[in-house]
């Protein structure tokens, strides 16, 4: 029996982000906006002094704040943030993350290994997952 790549064994650990972006809770929704589209994700992670108190995505900037009319310069990440963090731990598979994705209605997981924050995953890592390895 041939041994599995660890691709297969830990896809979390391959798809996943390890580079976290974060913002304060006090940055206003635009400078949250500005943060993502530069560095090209859909989430934050907010964080103060090196505590991570929830995260912010793109689908809450949309729902909770554009839609209700808030100014973006003056509305605090604070006010529209998910939190807690829901959180996988790596060793779980892609069918378990795209599983507590669908249940909570999230794109966007954080990943932990033994309770520390490790990396962020995705809707879109696990559909460039299941793309690319998902027959196997």
């Amino acid at each position: 029996m041939a041994l599995q790549t660890g691709a297969i064994l830990r896809p979390l650990a391959v798809m996943m982000s390890r580079a976290l972006k974060t913002v304060s809770p006090d940055a206003t929704l635009l400078e949250a906006a500005r943060q993502m589209r530069d560095a090209k994700v859909g989430a934050l992670l907010v964080s103060e002094r090196n505590v991570y108190l929830g995260v912010v995505s793109e689908s809450d900037l949309v729902r909770k704040a554009m839609a209700e009319g808030v100014d973006a310069r003056q509305t605090r990440v604070c006010s529209v943030m998910s939190s807690p963090l829901i959180t996988i731990e790596i060793d779980r598979s892609a069918h378990d993350a795209s599983d507590l994705m669908a249940e909570k209605g999230i794109r966007h997981l954080v990943v932990t290994e033994e309770g520390q924050i490790v990396g962020i995953l995705s809707v879109r890592d696990l559909l460039r997952y299941f793309k690319n390895w998902g027959t196997l």
